[in-house]
């Protein structure tokens, strides 16, 4: 196998991630003929520059929780509906399910198409370039959001057009952040995109609530026109962070992958845990380039592949089937039904149980599985849900909701415990392992792929939900306990513990076949017996 740890020193053990990465080393690190000898007490530590790199480009997923969040107050806006809802018998204007569907879902097609062609676009002109021209397009969006006057299709367009630059940030985004971030902190850094998401709703939803007893046309064009900051935030922040060290090398720029990778980690150029992670580099390049160029189609057809593809396709797609965004999508619709006289409040409260739950996400992140994590919270869901039916279905009285306080009461609780669970397990986790999932050759591509899965189901979710509950009502939570039950198999069976490993080994694990359900235990340093592994370049084991 071309890739195993050849020091006892290199394996970076499961489970062993703390906040100052590893601890002291049991035997003298053995010197490189090629490296000067550094000492080995030096180790790769949580630098200000790489948290600062993840937090900058998290920036891209608060665009994304700001412009998902929102659309759910607008629709309550007396000024919006006047301008692009139906005026109804009553003489009351008001969004049937198509119009309401097709404006807050075309921004998650518009994402769709911005995710398929920004892995193209990150391989061309580089992960930085590609977030800045993304967040910039963002602009041209929001500028065709605000200028529309009385025809709704306008609107929905420039939400279109928004979600391209907000598909494909959540490409390049965590693509950026795992291919830079010290191994030690990887996890944790690439789920601060899910943690600003959470930051971005929860703001969308203070601004909405700031402006909704406005008479205007500021109530809903102050919170659109507020995107531009974070828009041209992101577009300079970012430029002042390195290139990936991965693609820096891909492109031949070694020197520079070196540099960084050292700036990164708080150690020196030419420490040894730089140099294992270049060779590492290097080797999986090398595969690379006896394999010839990468066709598309290969990300289906090359070494285990295609397993790991659809895997990651699913788990995007699985993100979306927890039934979080049907909350955060229509809350302020659905707990008008619970009799709440101000549902802009309920809908601050859900941000605030989103955001301070994600916080908690990220220790669950650092610390614990990503395997035992992803299965209890979609237990966790999966729980929530079916109450959320039961009550609302058979509690709850519809026509008059005040007549059943408890129920409503109810409803609200187990939506917020469900938020809970999602925003400190598959929020976070989610971008994190399908970040991970995949060799550099084809990570671009199958990030994409994943990515646009995720964006598919948030679009069936969004346009399909008001038709759904007009038909079964509180019955829909049964769908979404049926999904996650269905989850937590497939984490089970399917998902490798990747917690703490660096991206080249865990490419290797899914090569030699390890038992996802075994894996935390998997040891980096020896071949285990029996293991089949599906690499063709063994020619280069002899080069680590």
């Amino acid at each position: 196998m071309p890739f195993l740890k050849q020091h006892t020193s290199q394996v970076e053990k499961p489970n062993a991630g703390s906040s100052n990465g590893a601890g002291p080393a049991t035997k003298q690190e053995e010197t490189s003929p090629e490296v000067p000898a550094v000492p080995a007490v030096k180790q790769q530590r949580i630098t200000f520059l790489s948290v600062f790199l993840g937090v900058v480009a998290s920036i891209g997923g608060f665009m994304f929780g700001y412009v998902s969040g929102q659309i759910s107050g607008f629709f309550a806006m007396p000024d919006f509906a006047q301008r692009f809802g139906e005026l109804n018998s009553n003489g009351e204007y008001e969004f049937g399910a198509a119009r309401q569907g097709t404006i807050v879902g075309l921004l998650p097609v518009g994402c769709l198409f911005g995710a398929l062609v920004a892995g193209q676009l990150a391989d061309i002109i580089g992960r930085r370039l590609a977030i800045s021209v993304s967040a910039l397009w963002a602009c041209v969006g929001i500028v065709i959001e605000i200028s529309s006057e009385n025809v709704w299709a306008q609107f929905a367009v420039g939400r279109l057009v928004t979600g391209v630059s907000i598909g494909a940030l959540s490409v390049v985004v965590p693509m950026y952040q795992s291919e830079s971030s010290p191994a030690i902190i990887r996890g944790i850094l690439v789920s601060t995109y899910q943690l600003f998401i959470t930051l971005g709703i929860w703001t969308s939803y203070m601004v909405d609530w700031g402006t909704a007893d406005m008479t205007s046309s500021a109530s809903w064009r102050i919170p659109n026109g507020i995107g531009f900051l974070w828009s041209l935030i992101l577009a300079l922040g970012i430029l002042v962070l390195p290139e990936s060290p991965r693609h820096a090398y891909r492109q031949g720029r070694v020197d520079e992958a070196r540099q960084t990778i050292a700036r990164l980690a708080g150690v020196e150029p030419n420490h040894r845990s730089v140099h294992d992670q270049i060779t590492e580099i290097k080797v999986k390049l090398d595969e690379e380039k006896n394999s010839g160029k990468a066709r598309w189609i290969e990300i289906f057809t090359g070494p285990r592949m295609f397993y790991r593809t659809m895997l990651g396709v699913v788990l995007q797609a699985g993100q979306q089937l927890t039934g979080a965004n049907f909350f955060f999508y229509y809350g302020t619709t659905v707990f008008k039904s619970t009799g709440l006289s101000d549902s802009y409040v309920t809908q601050i409260i859900l941000g605030t149980v989103n955001v301070a739950t994600t916080i908690v996400g990220l220790y669950v992140v650092q610390n614990v599985g990503r395997r035992k994590a992803l299965i209890a919270g979609a237990f966790w869901m999966m729980v929530c849900f079916f109450i959320y039916a039961f009550v609302g279905h058979f509690a709850l009285d519809s026509t008059n909701p005040l007549n059943t306080p408890q129920a409503g009461s109810a409803l609200i609780v187990f939506s917020c415990l469900a938020i809970a669970a999602f925003a400190t397990t598959w929020g976070p986790l989610v971008w994190a392992v399908v970040a991970e999932l995949y060799p550099s050759r084809y990570r671009a591509p199958c990030m994409a792929l994943a990515t646009a899965s995720n964006w598919f189901w948030n679009f069936m979710i969004s346009f399909f939900t008001r038709f759904i509950t007009d038909a079964i009502d509180y019955y829909y939570g049964f769908v979404f306990a049926g999904c996650c039950a269905g989850l937590i198999v497939i984490v089970y069976f399917f998902v490798i513990e990747t917690k703490d490993r660096s991206l080249e080994e865990i490419d290797t694990m899914y090569l030699l076949h390890v038992n996802p359900i075994k894996s935390s235990h998997w040891d980096g340093s020896k071949l285990p017996e029996g293991a089949a592994t599906d690499s063709p370049h063994e020619e280069h084991a002899d080069e680590v």
